[in-house]
C-alpha cells in the first residue's frame, strides 16, 4: 500500500504516518510544500528509530506526483465524498491520499475525483478526526481487505507462554 500526504504541516503527524507505514510495509509518498522539515526532532521522536526504514518518497507538487505515478489508483480521503472508506475495494498497490490538517485535498484536485473519494464516517459537529488516526483507519482497512499480506498477524508473550486450549 501507498500513503500519500498533500502538503502536510504538522510533523508528529507525519512522524507517526512514517511508523504506521514502516509497521504495515507501506510506502509514505509526501507532496511539498511542507509545513516542516523533515530533519525536525518532531518526526524523529515521532516515527522513533524506524524512520531510516521509511520506503519515502517527495515531489514538488500533485503534477509531480501524478507524472511519477501514472497508473496509480489513487483513493482520496476527504470529509466531502459521498461514500465510506469501507464501501470500496482497495487493491495490494492502491494509493490513499490525505490532505493537510488545516484543509484537507484541495477541492481543485477533488472534484476531477469524485469516484475514487472517500470518507470516515462521524458526527456532524465535527470538521475532522487527527490526520495520523485518519490514515491509521483507512489503512488498516485497506490491508484487512487484502489480508493482511506480508503482515505478522500472530504475537507471543515476552515471559511467559500462551495458556493453549482455553
Amino acid at each position: 500500500m501507498h500513503i500519500v500526504l498533500h502538503q502536510p504541516e504538522i510533523p508528529a503527524n507525519t512522524g507517526n504516518i512514517g511508523r504506521t507505514c514502516v509497521a504495515t510495509g507501506s510506502s509514505l509518498h509526501l507532496i511539498e510544500p511542507l509545513g516542516f522539515r523533515l530533519d525536525e526532532k518532531q518526526i524523529k521522536r515521532a516515527g522513533m528509530d524506524y524512520w531510516d526504514r521509511l520506503d519515502l518518497h517527495r515531489y514538488i507538487n500533485f503534477e509531480d506526483f501524478k507524472k511519477q505515478n501514472p497508473n496509480a489508483k489513487v483513493w482520496m480521503a476527504t470529509t466531502k465524498a459521498k461514500k465510506s472508506y469501507t464501501e470500496v475495494e482497495f487493491g495490494q498497490d492502491d494509493f490513499i491520499m490525505f490532505g493537510k490538517e488545516s484543509a484537507g485535498i484541495p477541492e481543485e484536485i477533488l472534484v476531477d475525483n469524485e469516484d475514487t473519494c472517500i470518507r470516515i464516517p462521524m458526527g456532524f459537529d465535527i470538521r475532522s478526526l487527527n490526520l495520523s488516526n485518519s490514515v491509521a483507519i483507512v489503512l488498516y482497512e485497506a490491508l484487512r481487505q487484502n489480508g493482511f499480506a506480508g503482515l505478522e498477524k500472530e504475537g507471543e508473550l515476552h515471559r511467559l507462554h500462551w495458556n493453549s486450549g482455553r
